[in-house]
């Protein structure tokens, strides 16, 4: 019968078929090599100095906040991306003004652990100041306990013995016409401590509106002369080490006084 006929056809067909190899669907996009990772949004780049898979220690710019704010939204932390298991996180700030080595915790743990080298007093922290005057030691420490103090204008830190503890120790690294060039190790670590000890001695930071002295010629003060030059941890799971460079206008001021770049970096 017809229809027999046209059945063996069909079974036969659907065998060789079967032995046919199969085509997979093409893989070509999922196997393509990812490009660079960047923990910062598109176009928000800052420089890393050190990247280890639990923490980042990057340059940050003068004039850039840690936090957001009411005045901008633009800051260390709107600038990195988020991760899905939360952070990254600050492991600690500089003041908007001030260049150089920033921390930041990429782990949980790895900011635990960060935190409590900072507070433990197992973290090397040194600046570079330009400051306006003389010294007439080469080096020195002040211990100035510093307290924080509100009006209606604002507030800002002031030398008080009722504040917390805090030491600086300092050294001239060079000398120019009225200015000294410092470098300053916290051994306490309170807000503007750096700034407000410099002021302390009689020679405060060239640029710096707060605890500075306006321009004799009542023009506007340049940038903020003071750069966390250099951050070192000895962390259990981490030795990390970085050094930043001075933003130009500050290394225009310190070439004055003897600084070169490729000789210092």
């Amino acid at each position: 019968m017809k229809t027999d006929r046209k059945e063996r056809i069909r079974r036969a067909k659907a065998s060789r078929n079967s032995h046919k190899p199969r085509r997979l669907p093409q893989q070509a996009s999922s196997l393509a090599p990812e490009g660079p990772r960047t923990p910062f949004h598109h176009g928000m780049d800052i420089p890393v100095l050190l990247e280890t898979p639990r923490f980042l220690i990057l340059d940050k710019p003068a004039g850039l906040a840690v936090h957001p704010g009411p005045s901008t939204q633009d800051s260390v932390e709107t600038r990195l991306l988020p991760h899905p298991r939360g952070g990254p996180w600050l492991a600690h700030r500089l003041d908007a003004d001030t260049s150089g080595c920033l921390l930041v915790a990429r782990r949980k743990t790895a900011l635990i652990e960060a935190q409590k080298a900072f507070q433990e007093r197992q973290v090397r922290k040194l600046y570079w100041a330009v400051v306006i005057g003389d010294l007439p030691q080469d080096s020195g420490e002040i211990n100035a306990p510093l307290l924080r103090q509100s009006n209606a204008s604002g507030w800002r830190m002031a030398v008080d013995a009722k504040g917390d503890e805090a030491r600086t120790r300092w050294r001239i690294l060079g000398r120019g016409e009225g200015l000294c060039w410092l470098e300053l190790e916290l051994l306490t670590g309170r807000t503007h401590q750096a700034r407000i000890h410099c002021a302390e001695l009689g020679t405060p930071i060239l640029g710096d509106p707060l605890y500075g002295a306006p321009a004799p010629d009542g023009s506007a003060l340049p940038g903020l002369h003071l750069l966390a030059r250099s951050l070192e941890l000895n962390l259990p799971s981490d030795a990390l080490s970085a050094q930043a460079l001075p933003p130009e206008f500050m290394a225009t001021s310190l070439r004055t006084m003897g600084y070169e770049t490729d000789a210092q970096s």
